[in-house]
């Protein structure tokens, strides 16, 4: 008779659990009892992007029993190159669906539950107090803090990262131990740090981060070893660097500190500076005007005017001769640089932000105005002129 089959106890692992687990089973920081604990536990991603495509996959692989996604976009060829989580045949589709599809696959023993929308003031609460922990794969600041403010009130571990270029940094709050506006009281002014789709990223520099991400919490689930609580992990991919900044909590934060001010959750985008949400219908026929790179260039050399909107760091890696830098944030207030006279070529990265500048200037009364699809970097892919900010071609 088998030790054990007289207490009429059940198993804490099916057969086939134990063998799918079997190689960190045997870990001594693990144990069957401590998969049967990440089995039980419920961690939140949010966003289904660069970062929360590769750590949930980590945890949906390790046995994490529920994952939460939340995410509120559809799949773009654009996001292909890092968020490993979709595929070419899901463009166009909820990201949540494309997700809860590749986890399921990965694993039937998870649970995943999809939110297809975005995390708000309004919702925060109700989603996150569901979790047991909270992986932050969000790439703007509003919903940074927005995250951080609700799991410090509702006690909750919060693993955050955020990545750019070949860089990435990590941390992890614990509650008691400190919060994010401990690091980063203010956010930074809009426009000043660049996204993913304006300063560009490495794929794998999302995957080394957002495995990380899912090492800690794995780790916090368990109670073992050390997390990055109170320290901060810098990451130079192109350097073949790592740092670690040590931090502390900040007893004077209005969060988390000792006496705080901020007891529910705020408007964060006024926080932050920007513009709040509007849900204005979209018009058909306000489709904003664009030009390829062959129309722009023709435009450009019957004497259209060549406005780059992009920040002056952009500017100086690269530009197009001819081209007037405003940036995007001043061009509102910079109209008697712009000839309503003449036809004008908007021009950014890679076409975003100079479609919203050529709607605005479009309202503003400049009727022949156009934007560059695919902005540079179409531009240089034709390999047309651009020089860089010294003026050296």
């Amino acid at each position: 008779m088998a030790i054990g089959t007289q207490r009429g106890t059940a198993p804490l692992l099916t057969k086939e659990q134990l063998s799918r687990y079997s190689r960190q089973i045997i870990l001594e920081e693990m144990g069957v009892a401590g998969q049967r604990r990440l089995m039980d536990s419920k961690v939140l991603v949010v966003g289904a992007g660069g970062l929360g495509s590769p750590s949930s996959l980590y945890l949906a692989a390790a046995g994490i029993g529920t994952l939460g996604i939340v995410d509120g976009d559809r799949v773009d060829l654009s996001n292909l190159h890092r968020q490993i989580i979709h595929y070419t045949h899901d463009i166009g589709r909820p990201k949540t669906q494309s997700a809860r599809r590749t986890l399921e696959d990965v694993n039937p023993d998870v649970t995943v539950v999809p939110y297809q929308t975005t995390l708000t003031s309004e919702n925060a609460f109700e989603i996150i107090g569901q979790y047991d922990v909270v992986i932050n794969g969000s790439d703007n600041f509003p919903t940074r803090y927005l995250i951080n403010d609700a799991c410090v009130m509702l006690s909750k571990p919060l693993i955050d990262a955020s990545i750019l270029k070949w860089e990435g940094q990590a941390t992890t709050f614990l509650p008691g131990r400190g919060c994010y506006r401990c690091l980063f009281p203010t956010p930074p002014p809009p426009g000043s740090v660049p996204s993913c789709a304006e300063g560009g990223i490495v794929g794998a520099v999302a995957g080394f981060m957002g495995t990380l991400q899912a090492i800690e919490a794995v780790k916090v689930v368990l109670g073992a070893g050390e997390t990055l609580a109170n320290r901060l992990l810098l990451f130079d991919a192109l350097g073949g660097e790592v740092r670690m900044l040590r931090w502390n909590r900040n007893p004077a934060c209005p969060v988390c500190g000792d006496a705080p001010t901020i007891t529910a959750l705020i408007d964060y985008e006024a926080f932050c500076g920007l513009p709040g949400r509007t849900h204005a219908p979209v018009v058909a026929e306000e489709t904003t005007p664009e030009v390829d790179a062959d129309g722009a260039r023709r435009l450009i050399g019957a004497g259209a005017q060549l406005i780059d909107v992009r920040e002056p760091w952009e500017w100086a890696m690269t530009r197009i001769p001819g081209a007037t830098l405003i940036p995007m944030g001043e061009v509102m207030q910079r109209t008697s640089e712009i000839d309503p006279s003449r036809s004008i070529v908007v021009h950014c990265a890679v076409g975003a932000r100079s479609a919203k500048v050529v709607d605005l200037l479009r309202e503003a009364g400049y009727p022949r105005v156009y934007n560059l699809a695919g902005g540079i970097m179409e531009w240089a892919n034709r390999q047309f002129p651009t020089e860089s900010g010294d003026g050296q071609h």
